[in-house]
């Protein structure tokens, strides 16, 4: 079976039998990541710390944040500029958050497509260490990013960047929130947070939606459905307590759900 195919219907009967039920910031990414690779198989594993060794390290975490961070590289503009619509999708449709690929990803200049083309570059044994590298350090950041409800919105406010608010007395907007204000309000850095979610088990996944053939496009749909409930979008601009009583657990889902897939991502392409 083709390893895309193949992939697909991993998910598909992963998600049957679990329970039913952003871009992060540095934080929220390494955290991601983090938890991935504490559930990656033997094989996986060992896999990932080879292609790791070419940039001095083991751990995904350390390069979790590499898409984000390549846009203030002079020498990587090019590359950034291939790849900076591939963060995000803007569902173009009504209310319903349903992914059509001519309408949403023009061009496959969005973060499903996105994910699916470097998916496919890692799990090809063919492509050279540096191109699945690369690969990997996409799809670590990926799938933290497609997680992130204002990621994958409907509303034309650049993902939540034009809603602007007060948050813990200062000025900012909910896509920022979304990124890291909510998880700093847990006082607590990247480790000992993945420690504490990681604890709480594995992650219950919502379940499978239209298209079936494509989980990429069902992880957005999700996150772009979180968008519309009730309170995502505060009815006031000031943000205090309340919202991050509601929200917070929210993100701490979206984050254990994305690692936990990530996890099943890289088993998947990188066991041969």
């Amino acid at each position: 079976m083709p390893f895309r195919r193949r992939l697909f219907a991993a998910f598909l009967c992963s998600s049957f039998l679990a329970p039913a039920a952003q871009a992060w910031g540095p934080q929220g990414h390494s955290i991601v990541a983090a938890l991935a690779q504490r559930h990656l198989s033997p094989a996986a594993e060992a896999e990932v710390e080879r292609l790791l060794a070419a940039d001095h390290t083991t751990q995904l975490a350390d390069v979790a944040n590499w898409a984000d961070q390549i846009q203030d590289d002079p020498a990587q503009a090019a590359l950034w500029q291939q790849t900076r619509k591939l963060h995000y999708v803007n569902f173009r449709g009504g209310p319903g958050c349903n992914y059509v690929p001519p309408r949403d990803c023009r061009d496959g200049e969005c973060i499903v497509a996105g994910l699916a083309h470097y998916v496919d570059i890692l799990g090809d044994a063919s492509q050279g260490d540096a191109a699945r590298l690369q690969a990997l350090k996409f799809v670590v950041h990926f799938a933290g990013d497609i997680h992130q409800p204002l990621h994958a919105g409907y509303r034309d406010d650049l993902g939540g960047n034009k809603y602007q608010v007060q948050f813990e007395g200062r000025g900012s907007n909910l896509h920022r929130v979304w990124d890291s204000g909510l998880l700093k309000t847990r006082g607590l850095d990247w480790p000992a947070y993945t420690a504490k979610l990681d604890a709480e088990g594995p992650a219950p996944l919502p379940p499978n939606s239209a298209p079936l053939d494509n989980p990429y496009a069902q992880w957005a749909q999700e996150s772009c459905r979180l968008t519309a409930a009730p309170g995502f979008y505060p009815d006031g601009h000031k943000l205090g307590q309340a919202y991050v009583d509601a929200e917070l657990p929210l993100a701490e889902t979206r984050l254990r759900i994305a690692g936990r897939r990530l996890a099943e991502v890289l088993n998947l392409a990188l066991t041969r």
